[in-house]
C-alpha cells in the first residue's frame, strides 16, 4: 500500500516537474540509504542530467509563453517519468504490482501534466509577468514538499496530491468553462464595421 502511495505522490509531481521529484528522491536516497526508494534514482550520472534538465526547466518556467511551449514538449516526458519511477519503486514486485504502479505514476503524472499546462495558458493570457512567476515557484514548493513527505509519510502524502489534483482539476474545468461562455459572447456580438452595401 505504501509502495502505491509512493507512487501516486511521485506521479502527481512528475506531471508538474519530474526533474525535480528524481532529485529529491536520488539525493534522500544518497543521504539516507532509503529501502523504499530505487538505487536507480541515486546514481551520480542520473542526478546530474536530472540537475541540469531541472536547471532548465526553473528558468523555461518563469517566463510566459516559453513556458507553454516547455510543457508541450514534456506532454511525452513527465507522463513517462512518472510511469518509469512507479515501475521503479514497484521494485522487485510481481509483473502485475509493477504494472499497476507504473500506471498510476503515468496516469497521475498525465493527469497533473494537463492541469500545469491548462493553468499555464490561462495565466499567460494575463499581461504581467508576475503571476507566472507566483505560479512556478508555488508549483515548485508544492513538488519539492509534497515528495519530501512521501519519503516519510507516504498515504498521507497521496492524501494531499489527490486533493491538489482535483482542487486543479476543478479550477481548470472553471476555467474552461468561463472561457467557452466568454467566447460564445464575444462570437455573438455584433460587427463593428458593417460592410458598405
Amino acid at each position: 500500500m505504501d509502495g502505491l502511495a509512493l507512487a501516486f505522490s511521485s506521479g502527481w509531481a512528475s506531471g508538474v516537474n519530474a526533474y525535480l521529484v528524481v532529485l529529491v528522491l536520488g539525493i534522500a536516497d544518497r543521504v539516507n540509504n532509503l529501502e523504499q526508494i530505487p538505487d536507480a534514482l541515486g546514481r551520480w550520472d542520473v542526478l546530474t542530467v536530472a540537475a541540469v534538465l531541472f536547471a532548465m526547466e526553473f528558468i523555461a518556467d518563469k517566463i510566459p509563453f516559453i513556458d507553454s511551449t516547455w510543457d508541450a514538449i514534456s506532454t511525452a516526458i513527465r507522463p513517462t517519468a512518472g510511469a518509469v519511477i512507479g515501475v521503479l519503486l514497484a521494485g522487485d514486485a510481481s509483473t502485475l504490482e509493477q504494472a499497476v504502479l507504473g500506471v498510476v505514476g503515468g496516469g497521475t503524472a498525465l493527469a497533473s501534466h494537463l492541469v500545469k499546462a491548462s493553468s499555464r495558458l490561462a495565466i499567460n493570457s494575463s499581461p504581467e509577468p508576475v503571476s507566472n512567476v507566483v505560479a512556478s515557484f508555488a508549483e515548485d514548493f508544492a513538488v519539492l514538499g509534497v515528495v519530501w513527505f512521501a519519503i516519510e509519510h507516504p498515504r498521507a502524502a497521496a492524501a494531499i496530491a489527490g486533493v491538489l489534483l482535483a482542487t486543479g482539476l476543478v479550477v481548470v474545468y472553471l476555467v474552461a468553462k468561463l472561457v467557452r461562455r466568454g467566447w460564445r459572447r464575444w462570437k455573438g456580438r455584433p460587427d463593428p464595421m458593417p460592410s458598405a452595401g
